[in-house]
């Protein structure tokens, strides 16, 4: 005889509850055992839930019901391993390119021409092999040149002076006459005195009154202080009264001395007007009123500040005082 596995009747449980439940305990404070609480018998109905249902009648499970459990339950299962094996993808791609393979390691046996790796296990190929499998074959150099140790590329690279052509020689860097091979060891420079025409050398033409630079470009020369260079020659600087040379590669050739100003080829004192002193910054006229004078026709007239006004940073005009403004020359309280 098969039990059901789906009750549908409900079941009648006999509830004994305590009569005081959820009162406390007066045993600590009477130093009396307490008496047992009166219970009252109570019935009714308690339906069960599925689970419960199907323990109560013996917890048998239909073929279709085991099938749908398996089903929710296989995916939670297969995620944590599809998580794992995503993370193990990406680490490996990071490390592909964090740590750049400079010669390649083999496993296995140590083969002729190569050498147990420093650290760690494997071998790796002396320098001027490659490894080919298992095996380090020799490269295929050319003349003048050495192996670099890398892995990727030809392997090698041409000696100091000698220049890769066609991936496949080394031939020598032509140095011409009065020339030297830079530090580099891929191109040359002309000796002091000379200047790069192409593929030689040339000396400098050197003019009077010159020096020789050691600026590989330009002339290769500047001349002596006091001379402007002009069409390939120094020709003196004319340098009027008051006025000095300037050093400059550029611009003005020479500037008037303090108190005088420029005019044409010549320097003309500055007037100095009173209450006033020289400022090199103001190039018109060349001077600034002294503070609580402002400039008026050529010469520094006092200020005259009305009530409720002050002189501004620049010392020589006046502003109204916060909260007034100005009205018809005065200081009005604003509104």
């Amino acid at each position: 005889m098969t039990a059901s596995t789906h009750p549908t009747a409900p079941r009648d449980f006999a509830i004994e509850v305590a009569e005081n439940e959820g009162m406390p305990s007066r045993s600590i404070a009477t130093g009396r055992p307490p008496k047992p609480a009166p219970t009252r018998r109570l019935t009714g109905t308690l339906t069960l839930g599925p689970s419960m249902a199907r323990a109560a009648a013996g917890g048998l499970w239909s073929a279709s019901e085991q099938a749908a459990m398996r089903h929710h339950k296989e995916p939670a299962r297969r995620a944590p391993a599809r998580l794992i094996a995503r993370v193990a993808v990406v680490a490996g791609v990071i490390a592909s390119f964090a740590f750049p393979v400079l010669a390649q390691d083999g496993t296995g046996p140590i083969p002729e021409n190569a050498q147990p790796r420093g650290h760690g296990g494997g071998w790796v190929c002396d320098l001027g092999f490659r490894q080919e499998g298992a095996d380090c074959l020799a490269l295929h150099m050319p003349a003048h040149s050495h192996p670099t140790g890398r892995s990727y590329g030809t392997g090698w690279e041409c000696d100091r002076g000698y220049v890769e052509t066609n991936g496949a020689s080394c031939d020598p860097i032509p140095v011409p006459e009065n020339a030297f091979l830079r530090s580099s060891g891929h191109e040359w420079q002309c000796d002091r005195g000379y200047l790069r025409d192409r593929d030689a050398c040339v000396p400098i033409l050197l003019p009077e009154h010159a020096y020789l630079t050691d600026d590989p470009a330009g002339t290769g020369w500047t001349c002596d202080r006091g001379y402007a260079a002009l069409e390939g020659t120094c020709l003196p600087i004319a340098v009027p009264a008051n006025a000095y040379l300037t050093n400059a590669s550029f611009g003005p050739v020479w500037a008037c001395e303090r108190g005088f100003v420029r005019n044409d080829d010549r320097c003309d004192a500055i007037p100095l007007p009173a209450n006033a002193f020289l400022d090199p910054i103001s190039h018109e006229p060349g001077w600034r009123c002294e503070r609580g004078y402002e400039p008026l026709n050529g010469a520094c007239a006092a200020l005259v500040l009305p009530a409720n006004a002050h002189l501004d940073r620049s010392g020589n005009r006046w502003t109204c005082d916060r909260g007034f403004r100005l009205s018809d020359g005065v200081c009005s309280l604003a509104r």
